[in-house]
């Protein structure tokens, strides 16, 4: 790690195998775990947190105050988990004093030129792609892929599991499960390709897609389909999922797509 023409602030707390390529800057009160890889002209600052074997590419700013007026110089962090890939000229703000932190979870792959805001939670194994943008006090669940130039409305939530499809703009809040697409954002079938991916049986795929016919197919309003999917479709971990999203969302969820005559 000693690497004269990088600056490592005496404060900073660095894993005696990371690697810090020259010219990038490391503040005080930064903690970078083991087996991480820091490229060239990288900027991490005041609060961040940085797991074991992550790769940091060049252009980076990592922890940067949020870019909120409100923003008063409170000691905020943002948190980064293990085996995260953050690629060219990606920003990560800091987080204020609503959750104090923004945090991106374990295995992600957050792709160049993308943006995550201030007090965004964004779970494990996400994969952001070129250009996602992220409003503030965004929630993202695990296993989320967000296409290229995909941007995210502020206090949206996006269920596990989920895909954006790329361009979208995100202004409600995103079911787990589901592909997202079009404009205005609209539900357009199951992620049945990243399910089967990920170990979900085609019987467990049927029964997601059962549970979203009777949410968006069926002409119900959503309080109408959330009481017949929870008094008709057999209780498994999945259907409360997805019964708790619709009860927990703030925006509301986004609507089924209809042609346009």
């Amino acid at each position: 790690m000693n690497q004269p023409l990088a600056y490592v602030h005496p404060g900073a707390k660095i894993a005696k195998n990371v690697v810090i390529e020259p010219f990038s800057t490391i503040h005080n009160n930064v903690v970078i775990g083991e087996g991480t890889w820091i490229g060239s002209n990288v900027t991490i600052m005041e609060g961040a947190r940085i797991g074991k074997n992550c790769n940091i590419f060049p252009g980076a700013v990592i922890s940067a105050v949020p870019q909120d007026l409100k923003y008063n110089d409170e000691d905020t962090t943002v948190e980064i988990g293990d085996n995260v890939t953050i690629r060219e000229c990606v920003t990560i703000n800091r987080g204020t004093t609503d959750k104090m932190k923004t945090v991106v979870g374990d295995n992600c792959l957050i792709m160049a030129y993308c943006h995550i805001a201030h007090d965004c939670i964004v779970g494990n194994n996400c994969i952001f792609s070129n250009n996602s943008t992220l409003a503030g006090h965004i929630n993202v669940g695990d296993y989320v892929v967000l296409a290229g130039m995909t941007a995210v409305h502020q206090f949206c939530s996006i269920g596990n599991h989920a895909f954006v499809t790329g361009g979208s703009l995100v202004r409600k809040d995103v079911p787990p499960f589901v592909k997202a697409a079009r404009e205005p954002l609209s539900y357009v079938g199951i992620n049945s390709v990243g399910l089967r991916r990920r170990g979900f049986s085609t019987e467990k795929i049927r029964e997601i897609q059962d549970i979203y016919r009777i949410l968006y197919q069926k002409n119900y309003n959503n309080t109408q389909a959330a009481d017949i999917i929870e008094a008709e479709m057999e209780a498994t971990p999945e259907r409360d999922e997805i019964l708790q999203f619709i009860k927990d969302s703030q925006r509301g969820i986004m609507k089924g797509y209809f042609k346009s005559n």
